[in-house]
């Protein structure tokens, strides 16, 4: 009874986990790694492997919805996926000679910072679109997706060097400490490059999934994914993430700034008392 009671919970947080990644980009492993950890006893390091999975799980539910209805912007994602997956995988691979202490603090740290900004342009709903020049312009990194109720927006990428330095962090992030890094994937498309929150959240969807992917391989070798509870994970988190991403598709751009805002200040400072040695 014990092991089923353990399934169950850890399916209806997963679906929790799905729907609240597919909505602001994250991929869930904010909420997998403190249930397992602290609500039900389960070794960090299986954790992690865990939320690596989920991760995957919520790319996979949320990204095909949002392909379908044009809003993910491939060609960018690709674009970002070349710093965030070499990021993850060396992440990945020098994990287990870290002090993650003292990661989580300086992540920790650097999210509440970047939380400003966020705030300042929370009533934004579609920014001004830069004029296409330079590398992006050679890329070719621009794009145009429809409201529900039918309205056009069109928009270009900017500063994609800033872009690919947020997502190498974001990648490093993701492979040491298992978290999917989509806050920093995220802050990096909408104050980097001045997309659209809709277009960033959904972009960081169907990325987070590539760069889990990348150092989910070590995570296996190492005996991290323990099936017992990578089973009801995936199946919760795939579930979510399809309800989810269809809400995100019926919400409005500051709606989604105004939660990805309180779920970046939640994330940080999570990541600072942990750091600190405080239960939360």
């Amino acid at each position: 009874m014990v092991i089923i009671e353990f399934i169950l919970v850890l399916f209806l947080t997963s679906i929790f986990a799905g729907i609240f990644g597919a909505i602001v980009g994250l991929g869930g492993g904010v909420v997998i790694i403190p249930v397992l950890t602290l609500f039900l006893g389960v070794d960090i390091h299986f954790a992690i492997g865990a939320s690596i999975v989920a991760i995957i799980g919520t790319s996979s539910g949320a990204a095909s919805t949002y392909v379908k209805d044009k809003v993910t912007n491939i060609r960018v994602g690709m674009f970002l996926e070349l710093a965030t997956t070499s990021g993850a995988i060396v992440g990945a691979a020098v994990a287990a000679y870290t002090n993650s202490m003292a990661l989580e603090l300086i992540f920790g740290t650097i999210l509440l910072i970047t939380l400003v900004p966020t705030v300042m342009r929370i009533g934004e709903d579609i920014p001004k679109s830069p004029e296409l020049k330079g590398l992006s312009r050679k890329l070719g990194l621009t794009g145009s997706y429809r409201e529900k109720d039918g309205t056009l927006v069109n928009y270009n990428a900017t500063r994609p060097g800033e872009g690919l330095i947020g997502m190498a962090v974001a990648g490093l992030l993701s492979g040491l400490l298992g978290i999917g890094s989509g806050a920093f994937k995220v802050l990096s498309m909408d104050l980097g490059m001045k997309l659209p929150m809709k277009v960033s959240t959904t972009t960081s969807n169907f990325m987070i999934g590539v760069t889990a992917a990348a150092s989910a391989g070590i995570y296996y070798a190492r005996g991290d994914v323990n099936p017992l509870i990578i089973a009801p994970v995936a199946l919760g988190i795939l579930i979510g993430a399809v309800i989810g991403a269809r809400f995100l598709l019926r919400a409005r751009n500051p709606t989604i700034r105004k939660v990805f805002a309180i779920v970046l200040a939640a994330t940080a400072i999570q990541m600072i008392l942990t750091a600190a040695g405080i239960k939360v």
